[in-house]
């Protein structure tokens, strides 16, 4: 699979993965619907499943190039350096056109869920009343964790750990999405936000020969919540991903439709009609984050009316529509060019 890769495909799966890092940073978007539409899901999954009690053996047995080609390492390795390069990068990006354009942006995302549910619906012919219920089950699940209430924020290290295997979902559910549960757990300042801004200072004045760091307390508690957050995930990552590829293979039928739901359920998280209700004090005062930004509590979503704004977001809703059809026609062409 790996020598038929040419520098192109290198390439877009770095950007495939900069849109799964973009995406899973965004409450009410899921990266996994990415790697869905873009059509290396599988893959991703097969990969992941990879990571387990062989490849340790080859890794301590020092036979690290197997190791390597065994986990399909050159495709992970691409993918999650767009992710990384996106959580500095793109996602900086994506805040600052959320804090401008919120409408617009959330209609683009709403389109692209319409867009993916097409996508993932079209060529499944397997429906019944097994398939019928799951779909159900989907969309009541995902339409309820849309209308949850979040819980106050919590840095105890167990529950950090918690929040991360719960949030690295997004990447293997699609339609499920990670960052929104960290809303709804209370973390989601602590960990996308105030975490990793201290590691970002961190690496800053560590190029600087600043080390002073090392004397603050709350820099350092910090960082030990980013990186018990990070094995959160990690471990989170590697177990579904066992668990969805023995599904996907023995009840492919009925996780598929189930995903379907997920997705038609998520569409209520990424409503593009919604006010913000951010966080206050006791005092009735508004709550900042460490980057000086409002406190998101939770959605108000509404019915629009119908004027010039409204009709520029469905336009936006359109555009979000063609960017996942053209994502699926690429992909459909790059595996009939493989093949």
């Amino acid at each position: 699979m790996e020598s038929t890769r040419t520098l192109t495909d290198k390439i877009f799966l770095v950007l495939k993965g900069l849109g799964m890092g973009a995406a899973n940073k965004v409450p009410g978007v899921s990266g996994g619907v990415v790697a869905f539409v873009a059509g290396f899901y599988e893959e991703f999954i097969y990969s992941l499943q990879k990571i387990n009690r062989k490849a340790f053996l080859l890794l301590i047995n020092r036979r690290y190039k197997s190791c390597f080609n065994y986990i399909n390492g050159r495709f992970l390795l691409l993918l999650f350096l767009g992710m990384i390069v996106s959580y500095f990068s793109v996602s900086k990006l994506l805040d600052y056109l959320i804090f401008h354009y919120e409408l617009y942006v959330w209609s683009v995302f709403f389109g692209m869920i319409i867009g993916s549910i097409y996508y993932i619906n079209k060529d499944f012919r397997d429906w019944n009343y097994k398939t019928y219920t799951a779909l159900t089950i989907g969309i009541i699940l995902g339409l309820s964790i849309s209308f949850l209430s979040p819980a106050k924020e919590n840095d105890n290290l167990w529950f950090v750990f918690f929040c991360g295997i719960i949030s690295v979902s997004g990447m293997t559910l699609p339609g499920f999405s990670g960052s929104f549960i960290l809303i709804l757990l209370g973390n989601y300042v602590l960990l996308l936000v105030d975490s990793v801004n201290a590691l970002y200072d961190t690496f800053y004045e560590i190029l600087g020969g600043n080390f002073s760091f090392i004397e603050n307390h709350e820099r350092i508690k910090m960082l030990k919540v980013l990186a018990v957050f990070t094995l959160g995930s990690v471990t989170g990552l590697v177990t579904f991903s066992h668990l969805l590829s023995y599904i996907l293979k023995h009840y492919k039928s009925i996780t598929l439709s189930t995903i379907i739901g997920f997705i038609i359920g998520s569409l209520g998280v990424v409503w593009p009609w919604k006010e913000t209700i951010y966080k206050h004090n006791e005092s009735g005062e508004l709550i900042f984050d460490s980057t000086g930004k409002k406190i998101i509590e939770n959605y108000q979503r509404y019915i629009p009316e119908l004027n010039q704004e409204t009709l520029y977001a469905v336009l936006f809703i359109l555009l979000g529509i063609v960017i996942v059809l053209a994502l699926e026609a690429y992909g459909a062409k790059t595996r009939k060019y493989n093949a």
